[in-house]
């Protein structure tokens, strides 16, 4: 591991324990309903979810486009305080297995603590959050029918070592369904440098094309892609302070949107 890759995956790791602790002047929308329904949640998928669980960090509902199945086991990267797991393992029901994993102790404590008031409020236990890294992912080979992400991939350093992870995971014939940030064109010089940007995942984006190269080197087949260029602006009408400290760092008369879309990638394990 390069010491730039640990500088940065320190970074994140450290403003993502900010946000679990509620510390002030931390990113994630201030409205994370409003936010969530703005991206295609449902309301009754917010309504079954643990106080808490929903921050307002996500770029697209994956558990949407994964079109879960009962009895399927979900995987979850990034999984933070349990958003898209706990809505994941209402679809797959209690003949499936719905699993996050998250790099953040604080994190992966606030997730842990909502268990017992999901299983209040649904009757489900089949969930389950592990440390770790995307990029070594605590899972066995071959073992995950679906694998999620919900504005994550782009904090990793190592993208291609992430998807080669996915490969690993999912069995034959199952698929990822990752929702992230892609760039439309380079960022201005002052958003690179920005820690808010990279804690948001929008220093670490790339451009579509170069995460379709990485997923097809790791033997994975692509299914749909689809650009929604709307949703990062979502958080502009949300009182998101992330939102502000990243268009503080923008040329005048632009917006982020200008820069970066959220995409919606599936892909398949033959």
């Amino acid at each position: 591991m390069s010491a730039s890759n640990e500088k940065i995956r320190e970074a994140v790791r450290h403003g993502y324990a900010e946000i679990a602790q509620g510390r002030p002047g931390c990113c994630g929308s201030s409205s994370p309903d409003k936010l969530a329904e703005g991206i295609g949640y449902l309301s009754e998928d917010l309504e079954s979810l643990p106080d808490g669980a929903n921050m307002g960090l996500s770029c697209g509902n994956p558990t949407v486009i994964a079109n879960l199945k009962t009895g399927q086991i979900v995987l979850d990267l990034g999984s933070g305080g349990g958003f898209d797991v706990f809505i994941a393992a209402k679809k797959v029901g209690p003949s499936g297995r719905s699993i996050g994993v998250d790099m953040t102790g604080e994190m992966l404590g606030k997730a842990r603590a909502s268990i017992p008031k999901f299983t209040e409020k649904t009757g489900l236990s089949n969930v389950e959050f592990r440390l770790g890294q995307i990029e070594h992912l605590p899972v066995a080979d071959a073992s995950v029918d679906v694998v999620i992400s919900n504005c994550v991939i782009n904090l990793s350093p190592d993208k291609a070592q992430v998807w080669r992870e996915i490969a690993r995971v999912l069995k034959p014939g199952g698929k990822a369904c990752i929702s992230d940030l892609s760039l439309k064109k380079p960022l201005p010089e002052r958003l690179l440098k920005s820690v808010a940007a990279l804690v948001g995942c929008v220093a670490g984006a790339v451009l579509v094309d170069e995460t379709l190269r990485m997923i097809r080197q790791t033997g994975l087949t692509i299914g749909n892609v689809i650009e929604k260029a709307y949703n990062i602006d979502v958080m502009a009408n949300c009182n998101d302070p992330l939102y502000k400290q990243v268009q503080e760092c923008l040329p005048e008369g632009t917006r982020l949107g200008d820069y970066v879309v959220s995409a919606d990638i599936i892909a398949m394990k033959s």
